[in-house]
């Protein structure tokens, strides 16, 4: 850009920030004493809490970016990729979630073992770093495109700096500090997306006779204004290409192979807190996220057609969101608003980091490691690989950089990395005559299918629904089309030619358990009772047990029975289960009003001296 970006004042608000969050997230790692912390949080909050940190994760940086620039070129239309995950829902809230929650599965690799065999985890295991790595790089590049322009700092030099960055609180804090970190920085996000649609509104109300959303409107054209984008062209940004690989691919991806996403709902108290949280963000958060990511890039088409010659006439691609906060924003505003760019960044970021430690421990480490590993032993390999992921990371942003927006980049890497998964477990969950010699073709097969794709993009003509092949770049996004197709169709011809896995070996792993799948997690027969939940004070007692004591009444009150489960966490609400732990019921006392737990459960969930409890029956 040939414009000045960012003053003084923005550049100091980026770095206390920056210096903010790291604090805020290092602060919660005092709570991640276990792998099971680290990964999952402990298994142990609460719905809205989820629900806000997923926006910060779900936002990436790239999002900003990437749906900016298309919002500039496009219009309205640029939400499509944000609108399309409802279809997949149901599947995920009533299938997939319980599936991987009561069978207490760590990893999506791990899942492909136990309904597979090793061979198979081992084929999951490297095709979701890979995935998950070079999502990593995607967004160190997209910050490190805005602060290297805004600092002077040379880009890989700058995306070395914010990998230093994001590891600071990363590496102390886990799963913990991923989710309050992003649920401060999901409202700093929601905040100053709409603080920007604001700023736009009110800067053309300034420069055009109209003011405050006519002024907006009456600044788009028709086209502009379209939901949808044309069916099979331009050959960058079309309906259909966009549709299999958001809407089919994108979709599967994100709700069924995000490790970062599943580690996110596994952090959950409770199934039932999961699929709150889910239908939360798909009736609330989405379209909101749609709104904010966009908007820069409709204000900026609305100014440029309503005051020809503000914005720069070369601008690139990935500069249109920064150009339009810089012109819009007064100094000081700008540096809030790329620090909200900060947040996105770190935020998907620090989730998909702490997702590939969690895969190299329990899915390399664990399983190749010749002696028993202490779990504080795991926890500091768990740290350190972090480390070493963001090196890989940081090492692959050079190929990225040479496509010509982050939205192709994107795109791209979308459609390529996920079918062989999205494939797999798919038809894993809903297919239960899907066998293992199956998924063993699916991810080899179709990923030579795959390559061949690349190399010949003729192949992919047939699926491209008339859009154009453009030189030297293939198909943007219809080849997703094409990669499930070939993986899928590899994977259904071998099914029906080799013989299916027993019952036995798959109790629990498919959609046709899932009514099972409570007693399974128990290991007896889930107590259904209503109760309710009761507040009582506790007392320490001597005992090495997993098990925690109430009174009689009490335990009549929450409809509950020795060896019932049981979820106990500090009575303050908006911690959101940060204090608290799952543990047993063990024989009922007569001292209503006091639970007695043993110093494993006091270490464990942090409670505080004088403060009340708040017990209830899990199930």
């Amino acid at each position: 850009m040939d414009i000045a970006v960012g003053t003084s004042l923005d550049r100091i608000i980026i770095i206390a920030y920056f210096a903010l969050v790291m604090g805020f997230g290092a602060y919660f790692g005092k709570y991640s004493k276990t792998t099971s912390d680290y990964f999952f949080g402990g298994r142990r909050f609460s719905w809205w809490l989820i629900s806000i940190s997923i926006v910060a994760t779900g936002v990436g940086s790239h999002s900003f970016l990437k749906y900016s620039t298309k919002a500039y070129q496009y219009g309205f239309s640029s939400t499509m990729t944000y609108m399309n995950d409802w279809f997949f829902v149901p599947l995920f809230m009533f299938g997939w979630l319980p599936i991987i929650y009561y069978m207490r599965i760590k990893s999506i690799p791990e899942y492909f073992e136990r309904r597979f065999n090793s061979k198979a985890r081992y084929l999951a295991t490297i095709l979701t770093l890979i995935f998950m790595i070079g999502y990593i790089a995607i967004q160190f590049l997209t910050l490190s495109t805005v602060l290297y322009k805004i600092f002077g700092i040379p880009l890989m030099v700058t995306v070395i700096l914010i990998a230093i960055a994001t590891t600071i609180y990363m590496h102390f804090g886990g799963q913990t500090s991923v989710i309050f970190t992003d649920l401060f920085q999901g409202f700093i996000l929601i905040f100053a997306g709409m603080l920007l649609f604001y700023l736009g509104i009110q800067f053309l109300g300034d420069h055009t006779p109209h003011s405050g959303l006519h002024a907006f409107w009456t600044n788009l054209s028709p086209v502009e204004k379209l939901p949808l984008a044309h069916f099979n062209h331009p050959p960058d940004f079309n309906f259909v290409g966009i549709f299999w690989q958001d809407g089919i691919a994108g979709s599967v991806g994100f709700l069924f192979l995000n490790q970062g996403l599943i580690m996110r709902f596994m952090a959950v108290r409770s199934v039932n807190e999961g699929r709150k949280a889910v239908a939360f963000n798909a009736l609330c958060i989405l379209p909101i996220s749609a709104l904010v990511v966009s908007n820069a890039g409709w204000i900026g088409r609305a100014i440029n057609n309503a005051v020809p010659g503000t914005l720069p006439v070369d601008m690139a691609s990935n500069d249109v969101f920064v150009a339009v906060t810089n012109i819009i924003s007064s100094p000081g505003v700008f540096g809030f608003i790329i620090a909200a760019l900060c947040a996105a960044l770190m935020s998907t970021s620090d989730t998909l980091v702490n997702a590939s430690s969690a895969i190299i421990v329990n899915d390399i480490y664990k399983p190749l490691s010749k002696k028993k590993n202490s779990d504080g032993e795991q926890l500091k390999v768990a740290r350190w690989t972090s480390l070493g992921v963001k090196v890989i990371a940081v090492i692959m942003v050079p190929f990225f950089n040479t496509f010509d927006s982050i939205y192709e980049a994107n795109g791209w890497f979308h459609a390529t990395f996920t079918p062989p998964l999205a494939v797999g477990v798919f038809l894993g969950i809903f297919w239960k005559r899907f066998t293992t010699p199956a998924i063993i073709a699916t991810f080899i097969g179709g990923a030579f299918l795959m390559i061949l794709g690349q190399i010949f993009p003729e192949m992919v003509s047939p699926f491209a629904h008339g859009i154009e092949l453009r030189p030297n770049r293939g198909y943007s996004y219809i080849g997703a089309l094409y990669n499930i197709v070939v993986c899928a169709g590899v994977g259904i011809i071998v099914t029906l030619f080799t013989k299916p896995n027993s019952d036995k070996k798959l109790k629990g792993l498919t959609i046709f358990d899932v009514l099972k799948l409570k007693e399974i997690y128990k290991g007896s027969r889930p107590n259904e009772e209503l109760g309710k939940p009761v507040n009582v004070n506790w007392e320490l007692m001597e005992n090495d047990n997993d098990i925690i004591q109430f009174s009689t009444n009490d335990m009549e009150t929450m409809k509950a029975y020795p060896g019932d489960l049981v979820y106990i966490q500090d009575a303050r609400w908006w911690l959101g289960g940060l204090r608290s732990v799952h543990t047993v019921y063990g024989n009922p006392h007569n001292e209503d009003g006091v639970v007695y737990i043993n110093s494993s459960h006091l270490d464990h969930g942090q409670f505080l001296e004088g403060l009340q409890l708040k017990a209830e029956k899990e199930m």
